[in-house]
């Protein structure tokens, strides 16, 4: 089949899922655009904070489009491409957005909460505890993969020592995005410009960044850029959202639309043949297409660390409860798409059926730049543009999983206080921001040691594990306030059952390691066992307590303070 076939079927069907489906649930569940949101309840100038819908929006997709919906459909396209396409289009519309959708909803309802805290307000305090600890576990995961990621991205020479210009324009381009995203929230935080002056401001400066990062690349090896990286997630994880994040994901949104419309206009004048085959069967060098299907595509099609967005930071921030569904849903459809645009490029590259040697990021970086070239874009700047894009993919999920792991870690030492004045010794130290920080830094470094090809499909499973626990507290919740909630309870199902099904297949291989054809390293493997054992422990528990919950009707359906 021709590639822009694939695409309009796929656009076609995003859009109708977001028209149809989405504007259903928005309605079903009710929006009061008259209602205060937290943003205004709570406004602290740092973490609730009224933002226009589309800073949310920019925020939001930035930070949920991560490396998954690049590496995930191009890893899982050796089934074929016709279970991928179908993975990121039905899983997107009805499990993905669903749950991106609902947690942000449930938040903003509760004074922007995040999911933890909900946990406790509809299912109980032990419920709490579980999840948070769950849902910190699973940000060490996404920091040990991503930042192998962009690290390796940025390293600015190749493995025979030779200098690799793109990966080194990548890294100075990334560098000026974080100083000039702290000058431009300053800008908007005191200047207050309207939106198209904001706009047209952040084209210009982005178009400056991209040309003096390609005139001055930063020659460093890995290693170096791991420090620069952890260092930065520190700054991005106590810093103001205004001062840093947001600024910085505003910037970011532009560069990565117009990666993914550079992709597209390349396909439509270009229209390759998608040279992978339509299927490939139900099991490939080892790997059976259930449940490898499903967790590798992971975000493209549903990723639970969505959820901690929306209920983390961009709940927060919300000005308007109508702009729910444009940030909640609509960032979700435009990463399923960015998905089939990954698979679209890789089986435009494939050669008799096979897939081109390299990672996901290589693969999907070279084609689009070729893409790029059509456009007339000189080869190198679109070879250093699209390097930028696919790190920039990774670092925005980096700074908000690094920023929801902190909280996380300190709500779990929080007590009845909100602000923490009822706290003293050892629980005071781990509520405190930096130390939390550090914490979760240190642990999520040590786990990186492995390289993202041992992290990933442990954070692949973990990933829908917690989505699926999301879906089962949100359900809760919407019971307990009268809301319908019978659309959430196939696709919190069928996660569960995915995911535990890779988690013991992954516990299964490490033992296999220990007893059977060795190489067990424990820094990498030992590590790996201990998280994915305490990830299968705690994600049953806080099922069977939200099952508990979810089922006992009268005791659910108690009057609720949510609006």
């Amino acid at each position: 089949m021709n590639s822009l076939t694939i695409i309009a079927i796929a656009i076609a069907a995003l859009a109708a899922g977001y028209i149809l489906y989405g504007r259903w649930l928005a309605k079903t569940w009710g929006i009061d655009p008259k209602a205060k949101t937290p943003a205004y309840e709570h406004e602290d100038g740092e973490d609730y904070i009224p933002t226009p819908k589309l800073v949310v929006f920019s925020h939001q997709f930035s930070s949920i489009a991560g490396a998954g919906p690049v590496t995930g459909p191009i890893i899982a396209a050796m089934f074929g491409w016709v279970p991928v396409l179908l993975w990121l289009i039905i899983g997107g519309i009805f499990f993905g957005a669903v749950q991106d959708f609902s947690s942000l909803y449930a938040s903003v309802k509760n004074e922007g909460k995040s999911m933890g805290v909900l946990i406790e307000k509809y299912i109980g305090k032990t419920g709490k505890k579980l999840f948070l600890l769950f849902a910190w576990l699973f940000t060490l995961l996404v920091i040990a993969a991503f930042t192998d990621i962009v690290a390796g991205t940025f390293n600015g020479f190749t493995a025979d020592g030779a200098k690799s210009s793109p990966n080194a324009a990548a890294a100075s381009i990334s560098m000026l995005f974080i100083v000039v995203a702290i000058l431009f929230g300053l800008f908007t935080k005191y200047v207050k410009p309207n939106q198209v002056m904001e706009f047209v401001i952040g084209i210009v400066l982005l178009i400056a960044m991209l040309a003096v990062g390609i005139a001055f690349p930063l020659y460093f090896d890995k290693n170096v850029w791991l420090g620069v990286i952890m260092a930065y997630l520190f700054l991005a994880s106590v810093m103001p959202m205004w001062l840093l994040m947001q600024p910085r994901d505003y910037l970011s949104t532009f560069l990565l639309v117009g990666m993914i419309i550079g992709a597209v206009l390349g396909v439509f004048i270009a229209h390759p043949a998608m040279n992978l085959p339509a299927f490939n069967g139900f099991e490939v060098s080892g790997s059976k297409l259930f449940p490898t299907l499903f967790i590798t595509i992971a975000c493209g099609a549903v990723s639970g660390f969505h959820s901690l967005v929306s209920s983390g930071t961009s709940s927060k921030t919300i000005k308007n409860e109508k702009d729910m569904l444009c940030v909640g849903y609509g960032s979700m459809m435009v990463e399923s798409l960015l998905g089939v645009v990954a698979l679209v490029v890789v089986g435009a590259a494939a050669v008799g059926g096979k897939m081109p040697s390299g990672t996901p990021f290589q693969i999907f970086s070279a084609n689009v730049a070729g893409f790029l070239t059509l456009l007339g874009i000189p080869e190198h700047v679109a070879t250093c543009f699209m390097t930028m894009c696919v790190s920039a993919l990774a670092l925005t999920s980096l700074d908000s999983v690094a920023r929801i792991g902190r909280m996380s870690f300190q709500e779990l030492f929080l007590g009845e206080a909100a602000d923490g004045s009822d706290l003293t010794g050892i629980r005071k130290l781990f509520a405190n921001k930096y130390f939390a920080t550090v914490i979760t830094l240190v642990f999520g470094f040590l786990l990186c040691l492995g390289g993202y090809n041992n992290v990933w499909p442990l954070f692949g499973a973990a990933n829908q594990l917690l989505a699926s626990l999301v879906l089962i507290a949100i359900s809760v919740f919407l019971l307990t306030t009268g809301r319908k909630g019978w659309m959430l309870y196939a696709p919190m199902c069928i996660m569960l059952v995915v995911t535990f099904t890779a988690l013991i297949q992954a516990v299964i291989g490490i033992f296999q390691k220990i007893f059977v054809t060795g190489g067990f390293v424990f820094m990498i493997d030992g590590l790996q066992l201990i998280v994915a054992l305490l990830l299968m422990a705690l994600g049953l528990m806080v099922a069977v307590s939200c099952f508990k919950k979810l089922f006992h009707k009268n005791e659910a359906k108690k009057p609720a303070t949510a609006k």
